[in-house]
């Protein structure tokens, strides 16, 4: 939950730079971009960044935090509509001023979206994870 608010401050405070990002159009991670691919993401702020947002950057986050990313996906599909979204979701990136998109739908993007939903939803998946005994041992180890 923290690093998910602090990764929505931190495309908050790029958009000085980069006036697309807002307090609901945010998230950055390893994605497309209109000039190929990029393995970006932040804090801390790196050069390949140029205001891109990648929507299962904040929708991987929804079990930890919905208040920010419900707006979030909810916005990005508001005001981009089917742009950005279609039939098997939300597409791997897109840049909110230039009008670029990624024409790919990724695997990657949707699934942790939808096991990201599910848990919010009904926390099965946090559960049955728990249930393996490497888990709370190999959690308990790292101090958490």
């Amino acid at each position: 939950m923290t690093a998910t608010r602090a990764h929505r401050q931190f495309c908050i405070d790029l958009a000085k730079e980069f006036p697309g990002y807002t307090e609901d159009i945010w998230g950055i991670t390893s994605s497309n971009s209109a000039t190929g691919y990029k393995a970006w993401g932040g804090p801390p702020r790196r050069n390949s960044i140029e205001g891109t947002v990648v929507p299962c950057a904040s929708a991987g986050s929804l079990m930890l935090a919905p208040d920010i990313c419900i707006p979030a996906l909810k916005a990005m599909k508001q005001r981009f509509g089917d742009k950005i979204y279609g039939r098997y979701g939300f597409t791997d990136a897109f840049h909110p001023t230039n009008g670029w998109g990624s024409p790919d739908v990724l695997g990657l993007d949707i699934g942790i979206t939808l096991l990201s939903a599910e848990n919010l939803r009904t926390g099965h998946l946090w559960k049955w994870f728990m249930r393996n005994p490497e888990i709370p041992r190999a959690m308990q180890l790292a101090g958490m």
